[in-house]
Formats: C-alpha cells, sequence, structure tokens
C-alpha cells in the first residue's frame, strides 16, 4: 500500500512539474530602435477598437491538437506597432526592422517588419482582449498574441507578453 502511494504521489508531482505556468502580464513595453519608448496597460490595450477572431485549433510543433481557443476578440497588432516611432531616416530601412516578443516565462518569438506590414501574417496577428467570454482584465493568459494563421499555431501563441524589443540587422 505504501509503494502505491508513493508512485501515486511521484507521478502526480511530475506530471504538475511538467507543466508550465505562464504568469499574466498587465503591462506591454515596446522599446529598442524607437525614438521613444512605449508602455501599454491592459487598460490601454482594451480601448483599441476590435473585432472577433474566429476560432482557433492550437497545435503542437508536431501539428497535434493541444487546445482549441473560443469568443475570441482582438485587434491588429500592427495598429499598435503602427504608432511607434522607428529610428530610421527613410521608409525603405523598415525593411531591416525586427521584433523579439518575450513573454513573462521567458518565451521568444521573432518577427520581422515585413512579416507583420507586408504579409498576410499580419492581417492574422492579434492581440486578444477578450476570449471565452472573459475580458483582457479577467484572462489567466493576458496579454496574449495569436498567429491566427499559422500552420502549427502553438509555436507563436504568446501567453503573458510583457515586452517587444525592436531590433535592426547591422
Amino acid at each position: 500500500m505504501r509503494n502505491i502511494f508513493l508512485a501515486t504521489t511521484l507521478l502526480i508531482s511530475i506530471s504538475t512539474f511538467g507543466q508550465r505556468k505562464v504568469d499574466p502580464t498587465d503591462t506591454l513595453r515596446i522599446y529598442g530602435n524607437l525614438k521613444t519608448g512605449l508602455t501599454f496597460t491592459i487598460v490601454d490595450l482594451d480601448t483599441f477598437r476590435t473585432k472577433a477572431v474566429n476560432d482557433i485549433i492550437v497545435t503542437n510543433n508536431q501539428g497535434e491538437t493541444k487546445k482549441t481557443v473560443k469568443g475570441l476578440k482582438g485587434f491588429l497588432l500592427k495598429e499598435l506597432l503602427a504608432t511607434a516611432d522607428f529610428q530610421t531616416e527613410k521608409p525603405k530601412e523598415l525593411n531591416e526592422f525586427y521584433f523579439i516578443f518575450i513573454a513573462s516565462d521567458n518565451y521568444k518569438v521573432v518577427f520581422s517588419w515585413n512579416e507583420i506590414f507586408n504579409t498576410e501574417t499580419g492581417n492574422n496577428l492579434y492581440v486578444i482582449t477578450e476570449k471565452e467570454g472573459k475580458r483582457i482584465k479577467e484572462m489567466d493568459e493576458r496579454i496574449l498574441i495569436i498567429t491566427s494563421t499559422d500552420f502549427k499555431t502553438g509555436r507563436r501563441y504568446i501567453k503573458g507578453l510583457e515586452k517587444i524589443i525592436v531590433k535592426r540587422i547591422d
């Protein structure tokens, strides 16, 4: 009986340890190669005009379904980035910029300026302000970014986003 108890305790400990807890964030800082850095609170993010986003099946790197997120509303991330004043002299130089998205658990994702502003990806890259009937301030995964057209959606399903660093290729 004692061995069964120890084995059960060990299995519960292992499964709990394997789960990754991502702390929700309340502010998003955007800084780097900008004339002035930006900070947005969840109250600020909630002022952007939103639209309904189709339910998204979240898949892992092998394409296996992990979950479906429903009842989404959000706005395009490029609307937020359009408020930034990039350190550039000519529009052509924007081709050299990229963004490092960093979550509260240090998960990182990279997007290029052209990917966001010059491809269909940018038309499907959302800051989520409502999920399953919960507004942003109530969401456990806030600040949440998702690209609805990715093949393997989990790779760029960014929970607890806390900063975007703007860099330029040297």
